[in-house]
């Protein structure tokens, strides 16, 4: 997100965004968080950044506090890395937040298809192993763990991850069932009534800190998830979504 219209649009009921990305895009307003009351967060997306560049950003704007890492690493499409990667890789994360005091919210766990780990549960398990296995036994830095979803069942798949002990930001969620079983989301008003009831799973969750809609705007929007039309002009579900009681 970048159109300081649609910042505008969405500001009476989103209180943060992020952009799979380490800063903001340049478009954006440098007093976004006087003009529009919403937080951003920068995403380490995979191993791939420059932790100076990363911890001076972070040093100049301690209205920061959290950091998003690894987007889906169980996706082969997406950061696409093993546990064990993974785990290789987290001490650098561990090394921003411990020079910058942010905490670290990750990784963006979802169901997805690197062979052998399609299941987030067996990933992290992998991954935590691995990770103790590499540090004397100590478990991974882990301040809130992300979750991405995009059918029904939304609580239940928190559910399975409360084993961890940990808060979740649920970073991504809609409904995109499209199997042809009678439940596929194929209209404005189921989507509408799916929104309803997942944000409700959010807002009555102890354990969801912060949770974000996928998505603003989509092209071939299928499954009416986009919250955005033109810049600035918000969709019936985008009215319906700042509608909802929030805790901010």
């Amino acid at each position: 997100m970048a159109d300081p219209l649609d910042f505008a649009a969405l500001s009476p009921g989103v209180s943060w965004w992020y952009n799979w990305g380490s800063q903001p895009n340049k478009a954006v307003p440098a007093d976004y968080v006087a003009q529009y009351g919403m937080d951003y967060y920068p995403m380490l997306w995979n191993g791939n950044y420059n932790a100076t560049a990363v911890e001076a950003y972070l040093t100049a704007n301690t209205n920061i506090k959290y950091l998003l890492v690894l987007n889906e690493p169980n996706l082969t499409d997406q950061s696409n890395l093993t546990p064990a990667q993974a785990a290789a890789i987290w001490p650098g994360f561990e090394a921003i937040a411990a020079h910058t005091g942010v905490k670290i919210v990750g990784p963006q766990i979802t169901w997805g298809t690197l062979t052998g780990y399609s299941d987030p549960v067996v990933w992290m398990d992998a991954f935590i192993a691995a990770y103790q296995a590499a540090n004397n036994g100590r478990s991974p830095q882990i301040d809130y763990l992300a979750f991405h979803w995009y059918d029904y069942g939304l609580s239940g798949q928190l559910d399975r991850l409360t084993k961890y002990g940990k808060q979740f930001w649920v970073t991504e969620f809609a409904n995109w069932h499209s199997q042809n079983d009678g439940a596929q989301i194929d209209t404005l008003a189921k989507q509408e009534a799916q929104m309803k009831d997942m944000v409700a799973t959010c807002e009555s969750r102890s354990d969801v800190v912060r949770y974000s809609w996928f998505t603003g705007r989509m092209n071939n929007d299928v499954h009416f998830t986009s919250l955005l039309g033109t810049a600035g002009q918000l969709t019936d579900l985008g009215k319906l979504y700042i509608s909802l009681p929030y805790t901010k």
